[in-house]
Order: C-alpha cells, then structure tokens, then sequence
C-alpha cells in the first residue's frame, strides 16, 4: 500500500488557522457592530493576529511596505509563498477597501516584489462579495494581466449561538 506524504503545512495555511483561531476566542468577533467599537475590535483583532503570528511562525510577516517608496503597506508578506494576506475583516460590505488592496499588490510587483498571490481573510459574507460581477472582473483582470491569484477565506462563525453586538 502506498502511502502519500502528508502536504506540510504553509504559513499562508498557519496564518489562516491562527486567524480563525482568534475569531473564535474574541467574543461577539462576528456581530455587526458600531463604527467606533468595531474599529476598536478589529484594531485588538489584528494586535492579537500580528503578535500570534510572529510568535508561532518565529517571523514578523506582518506591516510590510513593499508596495515602493510611499507608505503603503500590506498587512502579510510572506516573501517566501509569493504571498500577500490582507484582513479584510468588511469586504463583506459594498464599500471595502477590495480594490485598494489589489492595487497595493500590483504597486508592490511594480516596485519589484515577487508577488503571485493574494489572501483575503473575511468575515462570512466576503466570498459571496467577490463572486459579484464588478470584484469578479477585477480577479480575472488582476490574473490576466499580472499573473496574480486572488483567493478570499471567510472565517466561519462556529458560534452555536447568535451572537449580539455589545450595546
């Protein structure tokens, strides 16, 4: 019987699992809240994410400015997978910054990273978002003509109770 070599685990796939991770340890991380608190939530969120991943991975993928001389940053580059991961905690919502954080990425090829793919983390909600005929075009575009792989992973909400925004 032939047996396959289990597929080793990237740090684009350990930052996922850490991602999810903490959405399930931050309560009421899923409900729609109110702009000012959840900036404050996805502020704490991506301290929490940033310090998990540098802790687990022993790198500090996170905050770099690749995109050329401005101040633009990515909030993942994993140099190594040709990998930019973005939390876009709202693309679920019609205004996120979707198109913003594509263009990011092809200023960063420009500026000369190596760049082949681009990770959207999302709330639920993000991936049916992208399949919409406008963000749908600009996936096809950004492969077409910059060889770039948009891919978005909702978190899943495993929450067996509808969770309520605190007030």
């Amino acid at each position: 019987m032939r047996r396959e070599a289990a597929r080793e685990m990237t740090i684009t796939d350990q930052l996922l699992s850490i991602a999810q991770r903490l959405a399930n340890r931050q309560p009421g991380f899923f409900a729609v809240k109110s702009s000012g608190y959840g900036d404050d939530a996805n502020n704490a969120y991506m301290r929490d994410l940033r310090s998990a991943v540098k802790a687990e991975t022993g790198t500090d993928y996170s905050e770099r400015r690749i995109c050329g001389d401005n101040k633009l940053a990515v909030d993942f580059f994993i140099e190594e997978e040709r990998t930019v991961i973005e939390v876009a905690l709202g693309l679920r919502n019609s205004n996120s910054e979707f198109e913003r954080d594509i263009l990011k990425v092809l200023m960063a090829q420009q500026a000369g990273a190596r760049v082949r793919r681009l990770v959207f983390i999302a709330k639920p909600g993000g991936e049916k978002r992208v399949r919409q005929a406008s963000s749908g075009a600009m996936v096809e575009w950004a492969a077409r003509n910059h060889q770039l792989e948009i891919v978005v992973c909702d978190l899943a909400n495993t929450s067996r109770r509808s969770e309520m925004a605190p007030a």
